[in-house]
């Protein structure tokens, strides 16, 4: 495709422009959570392959984490397999368990990896099974009404809570030269598969990776305050305050709370950003203007 001297020109400004990021952060590492919109519309699937590829070719190494919540509840419900919620986490039993691990493990890893080799990139494709890469503890989660004396324990099957990543299996795949794709499926001690967060997954390897910033994507604007203006430029300090006047609430409150043990773990910076706008990875990266939510521990001079 040729282009016009016009269009030449505006292509090389906007390179141009993206340099001082791409040398800051070139040999960093970059965590992505790949979900949402993002992942069903075929427009915005195509511009975040692209982005991730172009990531990897000017020195950065992205690692991706990916969802697939609605995915599953649809084959769930194809497979007249009844799924019930407890405090906005699925109960999984065996039968939803080996639904979880198809859909996660098998049909959308391997579409994502085929989606970032259709764009030029070399993906990798593993859950978190492989190489005991994600070792896994089971989630307990209590109940307590006033009439209690003591809390109800609610079992909700093989949903579980991060104990520790395995770096050497992410290490080993991004020094080959892949873009590692990893699936929220964890393994426990004695061998037992579990269901875990997509958003806790991606934020525990940035830790683990030391990664330069986790970026979560999701289906809204970002933070918003009380009349609807995204919020960016948070510290941690002020995301506790906005945690504890109720600013943050609802949905967005596991997503915020995720971003912020990052950053609080040494994450320089964590963004939720808006995974319905074009090639929403590369704004966040290479301009200042971004498409979300920026909360970070340290001072926000030039390129955020």
């Amino acid at each position: 495709m040729s282009l016009s001297r016009k269009e030449a020109q505006i292509t090389a400004q906007v390179i141009a422009r993206a340099l001082p990021y791409i040398q800051r952060f070139a040999g960093k590492t970059v965590v992505v959570k790949y979900g949402g919109n993002a992942m069903v519309d075929e427009r915005l699937k195509q511009s975040f392959a692209r982005d991730i590829v172009l990531m990897k070719a000017v020195g950065i190494n992205p690692v991706v984490v990916h969802g697939g919540g609605p995915q599953i509840g649809d084959l769930l419900e194809r497979l007249s397999i009844k799924s019930e919620f407890v405090d906005g986490m699925r109960v999984t039993d065996d039968k939803t368990m080996d639904v979880v691990e198809m859909v996660l493990g098998g049909t959308i890893n391997k579409d994502i990896v085929n989606l970032i080799s259709s764009a030029g990139g070399r993906a990798f494709g593993v859950t978190g099974k492989d190489g005991q890469l994600i070792r896994a503890n089971k989630m307990v989660v209590s109940h307590k009404t006033p009439e209690m004396l003591v809390p109800e324990i609610i079992d909700i099957g093989h949903v579980g809570e991060v104990e520790s990543i395995n770096k050497s299996v992410i290490d080993m795949l991004v020094q080959g030269d892949f873009i590692p794709v990893i699936a929220p499926i964890g393994v426990g001690s004695d061998g037992t598969s579990y269901n875990i967060n997509a958003d806790l997954v991606a934020g525990k390897v940035a830790e683990v990776m030391k990664a330069e910033k986790l970026m979560l994507l999701t289906n809204v604007a970002g933070l918003q305050d009380s009349q609807g203006a995204v919020l960016t430029g948070l510290s941690v300090q002020h995301v506790d305050e906005l945690i504890a006047d109720g600013t943050i609430y609802g949905g967005m409150l596991p997503k915020i709370k995720c971003a912020l043990n990052a950053v609080k773990s040494g994450v320089p910076c964590a963004h939720i950003i808006d995974g319905r706008v074009d090639h929403a990875v590369m704004l966040e990266l290479f301009t200042d203007e971004g498409v979300g939510t920026l909360i970070t521990n340290q001072t926000i001079t030039g390129a955020s």
